[in-house]
């Protein structure tokens, strides 16, 4: 896989983490277009994978130690413009807080009844494929 098939910005690595039949999102301070509730992200650092970026990021974010186990795939995201490589995640070891209070405002896990009251709007296909098959 690319690191960033867009060669102006770095790539943003997200790690769609699940636990107990919830995923772990987070809420920005600072929107990104519309978007306020995602999941943990962020940059991909020089020499880094899409799995290693998903997996420090939420180290970073929300003081998870967690574990990349499959790769989602990537895209062009609608609303941002950014290369995006998604990550499925497992929790290793944490609580998750809101470790990085400079970026995030909050943390919620949600099961699938509630999902649509944080992210109104639809998942990337094989992220959506991975939550129908992992949340409650």
């Amino acid at each position: 896989m690319s690191e960033s098939t867009n060669t102006e910005r770095p790539a943003i690595a997200a790690a769609v983490i699940v636990q107990n039949g919830q995923v772990l999102l987070v809420r920005r301070r600072a929107k990104e277009g519309q978007l306020s509730w995602q999941f943990p992200a962020g940059e991909v650092e020089q020499g880094e994978s899409g799995d290693q970026a998903a997996v420090r990021e939420a180290k970073e974010e929300t003081g998870l130690t967690v574990r990349a186990v499959a790769d989602l795939g990537e895209r062009i995201h609608p609303n941002t413009g950014r290369t995006m490589l998604y990550s499925a995640c497992e929790v290793v070891d944490g609580t998750a807080y809101v470790a990085d209070e400079e970026e995030l405002a909050e943390v919620a896990w949600s099961d699938r009844a509630t999902l649509t009251t944080y992210v109104p709007y639809p998942f990337f296909g094989p992220v959506q494929e991975h939550l129908d098959a992992n949340l409650r």
